[in-house]
């Protein structure tokens, strides 16, 4: 069948190379760049498999700035456009998404859509309610960035919203797709799809939360962090993973999916929800109070990429430490290879890393590399286990 894919980010790009091994695909984006990259079989995110994918393997697919060539005779709609969290009205905006689905069905009457954006609880039973259009669905998504096609090609649960023949239809093409294929694919109710995506997010925030408060008390306290985490997560009940300190946790998901979960939970008996958004606010207080105390007259930025291997930014919790920074009177330089520009929000970028290493009097680093072996004297890094 014909597959719309809109929105060529991690998600979209992803699902769209899963789908089109077997089915034709058109994705749909306003950025004529990343339109022209993916059709000429080069990736305009950062990831190896895509790369990989659209440069070696035989993919029906192809990309264009045109709706109504997007949408012609399409049997399903797959809607991967971003939902911010908006401060001013205490949720999820999700402006786009909901005109993207009205274009959509406008277009293309039958078709059926799929939601992968992240959405507020109860979402896509009010969309149904307003276009009177039963097959709106909402899948969550739960791939990694740098990592997105190998997530989508190997996913480790599969939730979809519905129980329709639609939904089932969609869950086939996933296992049709996918390199696991004797998955279980768990059909539930759109809302509680919606809140699958929710608190599984939050649980994982909660997980760096928690090692983050570790690793504040053991540095605070003059205890080696690493021994009492690696005591801690020897308990198979805990586990090893998601365990490596940070500035605080960050990208696409996680600050945005907390906060929406939070504002959910306003009228019901809680504690922990909120707690766990107001833990990462004090984490990055910590670490910007940490380098105030030792008298830097420039205070360097190691990368603003959330992790190893990725090539994205936004809202990264390095970026809220750089604006405590900034309001205790410290001057900031970033050394960033992704920015093509001499400024950041103002700050100075510094593309030469050895000019940068001799300027900064304190060198901050979310994560440690060997780039940054000749200066450990100037570096503060809380990471311990060299991993994301």
């Amino acid at each position: 069948m014909k597959i719309t894919v809109v929105g060529i980010g991690y998600v979209g790009l992803a699902n769209a190379i899963l789908f089109a091994q077997h089915n034709p695909v058109v994705l749909l984006d306003i950025d004529e760049q990343k339109v022209q990259l993916v059709n000429q079989k080069s990736s305009p995110i950062d990831d190896p498999d895509i790369n990989y994918f659209l440069s070696h393997k035989c993919l029906d697919m192809t990309a264009t700035t045109n709706a109504a060539e997007a949408y012609l005779n399409a049997e399903m709609v797959i809607v991967a456009t971003p939902t911010d969290y908006d401060p001013n009205s205490c949720k999820f905006d999700t402006a786009v998404v909901e005109a993207v689905i009205e274009e959509a069905i406008a277009l293309s009457p039958q078709t059926a859509v799929i939601i992968k954006s992240t959405v507020p609880v109860n979402f896509t039973q009010s969309l149904r309610n307003r276009f009177q259009h039963r097959n709106i669905i909402f899948s969550p998504e739960f791939l990694r960035e740098g990592k997105a096609l190998f997530d989508c090609l190997n996913p480790s649960r599969v939730i979809v919203g519905d129980d329709s023949d639609v939904a089932v239809k969609f869950g086939e093409l996933v296992l049709q797709g996918s390199e696991r294929k004797s998955m279980k694919i768990q059909y539930t109710g759109s809302s509680e799809a919606e809140s699958i995506k929710l608190f599984a997010n939050t649980f994982l925030a909660m997980r760096v939360a928690f090692f983050n408060e570790l690793d504040t008390y053991a540095e605070l306290d003059g205890l080696n962090s690493k021994e009492i985490i690696d005591g801690v997560c020897s308990d198979p009940r805990i586990g090893g993973h998601y365990n490596n300190p940070s500035f605080g946790y960050g990208g696409y998901c996680l600050p945005k999916d907390t906060k929406q979960l939070s504002t959910n939970f306003q009228n019901i008996p809680s504690k922990l929800i909120h707690a766990i958004v107001e833990a990462n606010s004090i984490r990055k207080d910590h670490i910007a109070t940490v380098i105030r105390e030792r008298n830097p007259k420039i205070v360097g930025i190691y990368r603003l990429i959330m992790k190893v291997g990725s090539d994205n930014f936004r809202s990264s919790s390095t970026l809220g430490v750089i604006e405590r920074l900034k309001s205790m009177g410290l001057e900031v330089i970033i050394y960033e290879p992704v920015l093509q520009r001499s400024t950041f929000n103002n700050d100075l970028v510094i593309s030469d890393l050895h000019q940068f290493k001799q300027a900064a009097d304190v060198i901050l680093a979310n994560r440690m590399t060997d780039e940054l072996i000749d200066i450990l004297d100037k570096v503060y890094s809380r990471d311990i286990f060299s991993s994301d």
